[in-house]
């Protein structure tokens, strides 16, 4: 006799609300119910062949479920790995924000070099927060290239805007199409550029340059800069 706890564990939402229907509309236990439910869900290959399959399915489902949260784990530490080696020439951090989202977006960026820094917090038009982000991105990279930046390593808290330049064609969001080619481009111009991401609390003097950006102050529509 297959256990209740086996039954409800391989059968589907709509099947144990359909037995929870039966054993109120015929006074039967839940038990009772789901079984009954489950039994002409198998049919003539019977309850023990169904649980055998789902079981297995839920197995390999677990499985699979596994190798996906490694793979990303190992890919988390990857990155977190990128910051850690020998510091470049040049620095950068660049971030977005949208208010709400979509809404006003701020951006905000800083460049390290050798002989200063280069600070940007600017109003940014509207749109959501993966175009703020991609918009700070590229005024970052056009400041590096103004500044004649090399062997730079560019650090952002966007997963996503990261993952969309870096990737494949294939993988590339449809919406940011425009973003993606103009960075592309521009980073095209940088040698020894590297685009690294950084979790949101290693990235906030470029958060508060974004949020900055918001203030109605006239003076934060410009860059400031200390570089010659």
């Amino acid at each position: 006799m297959i256990e209740l706890h086996h039954l409800e564990q391989i059968a589907y939402k709509g099947e144990r609300a359909a037995g929870r229907r039966l054993a109120a509309a015929e006074g039967l236990s839940e038990e009772q119910a789901l079984r009954r439910t489950l039994e002409l869900k198998a049919g003539q290959a019977g309850l023990a062949a169904l649980v055998a399959d789902r079981a297995a399915a839920q197995l390999a489902q677990a499985g699979r479920n596994a190798a996906r949260d490694a793979g990303r784990e190992a890919a988390r530490l990857r990155q977190a790995r990128r910051h850690d080696g020998k510091p470049s020439t040049w620095r950068a951090w660049f971030d977005g924000s949208a208010r709400p989202n979509p809404g006003r977006c701020g951006i905000g960026a800083r460049l390290e070099g050798p002989d200063g820094i280069v600070e940007i917090s600017r109003p940014a038009g509207h749109g959501n927060s993966s175009e703020a982000e991609y918009r700070a991105l590229i005024a970052l990279l056009q400041a590096a290239i103004a500044h004649c930046a090399t062997d730079l390593t560019v650090y952002g808290d966007s997963q996503v805007v990261i993952d969309d330049v870096l990737g494949t064609d294939f993988d590339a969001a449809p919406a940011l199409r425009d973003y993606r080619s103009s960075a592309r481009s521009l980073m095209a111009r940088i040698d020894g550029l590297r685009l690294r991401w950084v979790p949101r609390h290693k990235n906030t003097l470029a958060d508060a340059l974004s949020q900055r950006a918001f203030d109605d102050s006239p003076s934060n529509d410009t860059d400031a800069a200390n570089l010659p």
